[in-house]
């Protein structure tokens, strides 16, 4: 079974801040007795997110840098592993660090805080605008992977962060990946994501934003993975005039099972949230995409606008795109669509009609149902590797014509 005594032993072996350490007792002390967090029509409990004996880990500084990157610190932006952080800047880490995706929410997210043992913590200064991304990336480094992405946009900043996760030598088991955006009032962050872990992982993710007055939160996540995948993408608009634009895409393949929640939450009044998320499947797997749009009281003069829709390449596979609007103000803006279905023979005509076989043409379309998403990657060469994973996950599990 889990001890507490192995996770204090862990902790004090790496001379881990007091303040820490009490995060970890604190998330384990709970971890019996919270569920696992519920998704709408999708099972999953009996995968193994959750090691059920001790195990040893290290901390990780699992990240690398482009070159000229190095040079943020002059305009006084930090960036470092997560561990580094909590010890050299207490002040910035402590406040922020589980503020945004609470230690006690459900049983994973206990599990991802008690055992935490890779991350990063960037730090944007007021009145600070980076015009190129940040671009970062991270794979798997021992078999068990709990990494934590904290990101704090101080007033008035900007900047555009892009991650990449694969695995390379080393393949996870299990891998819990957490991100914590604090968008300032005022702030722009631009997050994007290429997931593409391997079929050996067992894969859990919590991204959310918490939006202040006027700040602004892009989400753009392409979920590349080959392994069983469940989670979150959520965004807090509590400030008045917020903004979320939250888009993601998901190509399955197999007998993958993939569960998605995006949620948008308009809190302040005058807060725009949208959601654009669209999907593929092949062969014999299964794509769940929750759309979850909700007004609470008070957010007078929002909108909420989300559509779901998945794209159906096999008669084995299952798709759900389920749209839901929970609105309790009268003065607001709402919409939602979905759809599942196959290909749109229009299209597929239109482009046979030109001398383009079919397996091509069919592609092409699919292409320009994810176009949302690819187009807003900001660095050209991940957005080419994103189009060269798709091209292979399409081309392997085509049904020939």
């Amino acid at each position: 079974m889990l001890t507490k005594e192995n996770l204090l032993n862990f902790s004090h072996k790496n001379n881990e801040s007091s303040w820490l350490t009490d995060l970890r007792i604190k998330s384990f002390e709970r971890l019996e007795e919270l569920d696992y967090p519920k998704m709408q029509r999708f099972s999953y409990q009996d995968w193994p997110l959750i090691k059920k004996e001790d195990f040893s880990w290290s901390n990780q500084a699992d990240f690398s840098l482009k070159e000229e990157q190095k040079l943020l610190e002059k305009k006084g932006i930090i960036l470092t592993d997560i561990f580094t952080a909590s010890k050299k800047y207490p002040e910035l880490v402590q406040s922020t660090l589980g503020s945004v995706i609470k230690h006690n929410e459900d049983k994973l997210t206990a599990y991802h805080y008690a055992y935490l043992n890779s991350g990063l913590f960037l730090y944007i200064p007021k009145d600070i605008i980076l015009t190129e991304p940040i671009t970062i990336s991270l794979s798997p480094t021992q078999d068990t992977y709990i990494s934590h992405l904290l990101i704090v946009a101080d007033n008035n900043s900007k900047v555009k962060f892009l991650e990449e996760i694969q695995d390379k030598e080393k393949k996870a088991s299990s891998a819990s990946l957490m991100v914590e955006l604090i968008a300032r009032p005022g702030s722009h962050i631009e997050f994007s994501s290429l997931d593409e872990l391997s079929q050996d992982t067992t894969l859990y993710f919590n991204r959310r934003a918490k939006i202040e007055k006027d700040a602004h939160v892009e989400w753009a996540i392409a979920f590349m993975n080959d392994c069983n995948t469940l989670g979150d993408l959520d965004s807090e608009l509590v400030g008045e005039g917020s903004f979320a634009d939250s888009k993601a895409i998901a190509v399955t393949t197999a007998n993958q099972k993939v569960g998605i929640n995006n949620r948008v939450t308009n809190r302040g009044p005058h807060s725009t949230g949208l959601i654009n998320q669209r999907g593929v499947l092949l062969e014999n797997s299964r794509l769940i995409f929750n759309g979850i749009g909700q007004i609470v009281h008070g957010a007078h003069g929002s909108k909420a606008d989300q559509q779901n829709r998945v794209l159906m390449m096999s008669d084995e596979a299952h798709g759900d795109a389920n749209p839901l609007l929970l609105i309790d103000e009268n003065d607001v803006i709402a919409a939602h669509a979905a759809s599942v279905g196959p290909v749109d023979k229009v299209q597929m005509n239109y482009l046979m009609s030109r001398g383009i076989p079919y397996d091509q043409a069919q592609r092409l379309v699919i292409r320009g149902f994810l176009g949302a998403v690819l187009d807003a990657i900001p660095n050209k060469d991940v957005r080419r590797k994103m189009i060269d994973i798709l091209e292979r996950k399409l081309i392997d599990g085509q049904i020939k014509h």
